[in-house]
């Protein structure tokens, strides 16, 4: 005897699946700066130094004097040589006055009053030390500055984002199927 049996074919489904990416861009615009610096201002005052040099009394140590000067010298000298004179006009009157005291006043007088007096004179026409006086003012600067602080501006802009939406389809490929076959 014989038993019927079943046979059974099954297909199953399959599915089809496609996928789109998704697409992303960021764009970043430059930010658009502005910066400006104005100037320093700057006022500087000034005091020049000064030297001074007078060397007069070193021509007048060389016998080059200003005309005023020579005259002035040469007063100087006369009242000078005046007073001398009287000096020495008092003194040998009194040495006449005490001739009875002995001695021969009028000859020594005489030996005297003939000699000339020695004579002065510089062949080098050296100046002095320290005839030339020199003075020195120190200058001064005074710098004054006035700054300014930079001014900056900046603008930013947001980021543009562009986005699409990525899709997935899913399809069915082979559709599923049971076949039952009934075999004796």
């Amino acid at each position: 005897m014989r038993i019927p049996q079943l046979r059974m074919e099954a297909t199953y489904a399959k599915l089809a699946i496609s996928s789109e990416p998704a697409r992303l861009e960021i764009a970043q615009p430059h930010a658009d700066m502005a910066i400006e610096q104005p100037s320093a201002d700057m006022r500087i005052a000034s005091i020049p130094a000064r030297l001074t040099i007078d060397q007069t009394e070193a021509w007048a140590a060389v016998n080059n004097k200003h005309v005023f000067r020579l005259i002035r010298d040469a007063a100087a000298d006369g009242r000078q040589a005046v007073l001398d004179f009287i000096e020495r006009a008092a003194v040998q009157g009194d040495e006449l006055m005490r001739i009875e005291d002995g001695g021969n006043p009028l000859a020594d007088q005489a030996v005297v009053n003939s000699e000339d007096p020695p004579l002065e004179f510089n062949i080098a026409l050296v100046p002095p030390p320290f005839s030339v006086k020199v003075d020195y003012e120190p200058g001064r600067l005074a710098i004054d500055w006035n700054t300014h602080a930079p001014r900056i501006d900046v603008k930013a802009h947001a980021p543009i984002i562009r986005y699409q939406q990525g899709t997935v389809k899913i399809a069915l490929a082979q559709r599923p199927s049971l076949h039952i076959d009934v075999v004796i």
